[in-house]
């Protein structure tokens, strides 16, 4: 997997391409909590390239979550293909999530706090 990062005002972007399963999720998780110490609190993770997403992935994208919440932080998802969107649904994840259908809603979304 690779993860492509772009920053868009105090908004961290992390753009997925190919696989988040058991081999590659520990390489988000690194990402994701150096940026958390680096004092970003805000991400959005987009998808549209994101092939497969395994319980591994989720699960890091839980702890980042819950790490986030006491620094009033927040990560989004953007751009799910619908198969990736249907695992998130199965584990009971979109209650947890805020989905976007595209990068720019979910920026939208983030400018209007």
């Amino acid at each position: 997997m690779d993860i492509f990062e772009a920053q868009q005002g105090n908004t961290m972007i992390l753009s997925l391409v190919g696989r988040l399963d058991t081999n590659t999720s520990k390489n988000l998780e690194e990402k994701l909590l150096s940026l958390i110490e680096g004092h970003h609190k805000r991400f959005i993770i987009d998808c549209p390239q994101l092939d497969y997403i395994s319980s591994a992935g989720l699960l890091v994208l839980l702890m980042v979550a819950k790490k986030l919440k006491p620094l009033n932080g927040e990560v989004v998802l953007a751009s799910l293909k619908d198969h990736i969107k249907e695992i998130f649904e199965i584990a009971g994840f979109l209650s947890i999530f805020q989905t976007f259908g595209t990068r720019e809603e979910a920026e939208k979304s983030f400018s209007s706090t």
